[in-house]
């Protein structure tokens, strides 16, 4: 009775599976249709659906649509002591800094924190030579896709590339974290909100805050006016601003900020990026 009762349930299953996928879909659009049929349908979850768009979505991203831009990233220059540079590593509480010589746009390697540990049992008076720690630096062009960018990332054992501009110059830079969060959303880090609190401000000046902190709050917190009588929280705000859904990274500007999706799925957002806009 019970090998009947699983057969039926294993026959149930498939005649689901098969009836959601009848009709082979033709375009992207489709197959994403009959996803979120499937999802609809409680076949997979909402979780489940959003990584496969991101998935999906990865293949027509290129590196110059999520970088860190040279403007933010923090660098560490060749000349300085341990005593100069090490403020900075704090602050920022990274793994990875670029290093670099006269210039941004000299970039010598990459200097893992880890491998600054030593320095603890190193004698005050003792030379030290950064090169001497320096991993090869990873170039990049803004133009590549991020599905390749991620395969050579895991070919290669890096998670970290410098991103280089069409003339040569340094634009930014990109982890293979950054890649990962388009297809399975924000990853909790050094940058992610305490879950007893609404926003948190970033070394570059941006602030991360989630999408469910109260309008009144975020006004209080930024001397900003937005009203409380239409929506509620700043997700809400957001979503009216964009006319529809917005998908990770598209952006906007309200008033005197300029609002990123950092992590939404296919029914909300759950955490936006702002930067206050000097106007």
């Amino acid at each position: 009775m019970s090998e009947d009762r699983s057969s039926s349930g294993q026959r149930s299953w498939l005649e689901k599976i098969t009836q959601a996928f009848a009709h082979e879909p033709r375009s992207r659009e489709e197959l994403l249709e009959l996803l979120r049929e499937a999802q609809r349908n409680k076949l997979i979850d909402s979780e489940a659906l959003s990584i496969v768009e991101g998935a999906i979505q990865v293949a027509d991203l290129q590196v110059r649509d999520i970088m860190v831009p040279r403007s933010q990233m923090v660098s560490i220059k060749a000349c300085q002591s341990p005593r100069e540079f090490l403020p900075a590593i704090l602050d920022a509480a990274h793994s990875r800094y670029p290093v670099i010589g006269e210039s941004q746009d000299e970039v010598l390697g990459i200097l893992l924190a880890k491998d600054l540990l030593p320095l603890v049992l190193q004698a005050p008076d003792q030379p030290f030579n950064l090169r001497e720690l320096l991993r090869p630096a990873t170039f990049v062009p803004e133009s590549k896709r991020l599905n390749v960018l991620l395969r050579e990332f895991r070919a290669n054992r890096n998670h970290m590339a410098v991103v280089i501009d069409e003339y040569g110059g340094v634009a930014g830079l990109v982890t293979i974290e950054d890649v990962l969060e388009q297809i399975v959303g924000e990853i909790e880090d050094e940058h992610d909100v305490e879950e007893d609190s609404f926003i948190k401000p970033l070394p570059s000046g941006d602030f991360i805050v989630k999408a469910l902190t109260p309008v009144e709050q975020f006004n209080e917190y930024f001397h900003s006016q937005f009203s409380t009588e239409d929506f509620d929280t700043l997700g809400g705000l957001v979503m009216n601003s964009f006319g529809h859904l917005p998908k990770r990274n598209e952006t906007t500007e309200i008033g005197e900020f300029r609002i990123r999706v950092l992590n939404a799925d296919s029914r909300r957002i759950h955490l936006l990026r702002v930067t206050a806009l000097d106007k």
